[in-house]
Parts: structure tokens; sequence; C-alpha cells
């Protein structure tokens, strides 16, 4: 195994509309003027256009191109936050990874809508990546965070990190911060929770270790969030346990339980039968 991996999560304002791909190029030059060893920029949800259908973008498409340059111009793996993807079928709220080179490793469709007031239709398959000898990514966005399942998954299939690009700009951002700590224990994998700042959230961007420990967290303003991925630390608190005492990961294992929610369904559980349909704001 290599050196650490070292990622940077950019806080910043977003507006609605047009700008927003000028401000990330700025970020992009200052990191790699003041943090030369950072080789992976993350951006929030929704970052290049904010949350309007009307900029919903072809993949790949003029937008594409313009984000592969910026990969290529500053040689980082980027994640430039999610975008409004037009499909045949309609809109979805898509996170794209970039590779140095520009390419576009690969891309995830959002899940968990934040429904009723999110339109965009539901994606359907999980998305991992790797650094190739180095580490093994996942994707989430936002309201996914919420669903302990979609962290679970990812690291099931092999995360040592979770990056969770968010736009929520609501009273509950908190609370997606003690999610955020709570995904990072229970699966004992680094999360990072990138929020934007406007029109693209309230800030509150936080980065956890493996044992649940924040290393880094913004409040309200403009800010670069910094980690450092050791994959090896993920292995040795697996391994050992979180703090030394939870061996939770080979715990779940061995318990070789089958879990009524999942093999007979969700609508058929008492608790899920006395719910309504979501409430339309």
């Amino acid at each position: 195994m290599t050196d650490a991996f070292n990622i940077a999560g950019v806080q910043m304002e977003v507006v609605s509309g047009e700008g927003n791909l000028n401000r990330m190029d700025k970020y992009l030059a200052q990191i790699q003027k003041q943090q030369p060893e950072v080789e992976m920029v993350v951006f929030s949800e929704l970052s290049v256009f904010g949350n309007d259908p009307k900029w919903a973008q072809s993949i790949p498409g003029a937008i594409t191109q313009q984000l592969s340059q910026l990969a290529q111009k500053y040689h980082k793996w980027l994640v430039p936050g999610s975008i409004s993807e037009s499909t045949k079928e309609g809109v979805y709220n898509t996170a794209l990874v970039f590779n140095p080179q520009g390419e576009i490793i690969t891309r995830y469709r959002k899940m968990y809508p934040w429904k009723p007031l999110e339109k965009c239709l539901s994606g359907n398959e999980f998305c991992i990546f790797d650094i190739p000898g180095r580490l093994r990514i996942g994707l989430c966005i936002c309201y996914d965070q919420w669903f302990p399942e979609v962290s679970r998954q990812l690291t099931w299939m092999g995360a040592d990190v979770i990056i969770c690009p968010t736009m929520t700009g609501t009273p509950d951002r908190h609370l997606e911060v003690v999610l955020s700590q709570a995904n990072a224990i229970t699966n004992q994998v680094y999360f990072m929770g990138i929020n934007g700042l406007g029109h693209g959230g309230n800030g509150q961007s936080v980065v956890v270790d493996p044992e649940g420990l924040v290393v880094d967290k913004q409040e309200q303003s403009e800010a670069i969030l910094t980690l450092k991925v050791d994959a090896q630390k993920v292995k040795n608190v697996r391994e050992v346990g979180t703090l030394g005492v939870c061996q939770t990961l080979k715990s779940f294992r061995e318990g070789n339980f089958s879990f009524p929610v999942y093999q007979e369904g969700f609508k058929k559980g008492e608790g899920f039968k006395k719910l309504n349909a979501i409430i339309k704001n």
C-alpha cells in the first residue's frame, strides 16, 4: 500500500445558474498552489448549476467537457458535486468522477431524492471506484446518507471512504453531521460530507475518520476541508476494533442472521403499514 491519499472538500457559495464553474476553477487553482499534495477535490451537490432542472445536461456533453478540462488542467481526481442529468426518461441527480486525465471514471445517480420537493428520478445502482493500488471510494448524495443501508452496501462492496456531496439548507443539517459520524462508526469507514452555501446549502461540512472522530468541520463560511485517507488505518480499525473495543464488521459477518425487513419486504412490516403517503408541502 502506498502513502496516504489526500482529498480536499470545498464548501463554497453556490448560485442558481451559471458562474459556479469559474469559482470552482479558482478553488482548484488555490488548492494547487497552497496544497499541492491534494490528489482529489470534491465539491457539494448540484454545485455546477444549482437545483434547477432547466439546467439539466446530457452526459457526456458540453459541461462534462469543461469539467474534464479542469481535471486535466490541475491533474487531479475531481468529484464536481453533481449535476441534473437529462435523459430520455427524465432528469437524474448525478455525481461524476473524473480522473487526472479528464476521463469520466464513473457516475452515480442519487437513489433517494428528497421527496416531495426534489422531482428527479431515483437511481438504482450503487457506486464505488478505485484509486488504483491505493484505496476504494464509495459515492452517495445528500439524502442517501439518511438510509444506513446505502453506506452498509458501499462498505460491503469494499469502500475505504464514502464521499457524500450535499445541498442541505434546512435546519436538520446538524443531524446530518451526526449521521456522518454514525455512518463512519457503524461501517468503520472514512466519511466525507461536503455541503454548499447560499443556494447550495448552509454549510457545516464534516470529515470523519473510521472510528467516528471528526477530523475537520466547518461552520457557515467558505472553506476547504482536508482528509488524509489512510487505507491501512481502515484495515486496522476493522481488525482490532473501534478504539480497540468494537469489532463491528466482524460481528456483523459472524452474526449470520436473516433480517425479515429485507427478506419479506418493507411494506409487510407493522411499522410501515401504519405510514401514510409522503406529505406534499
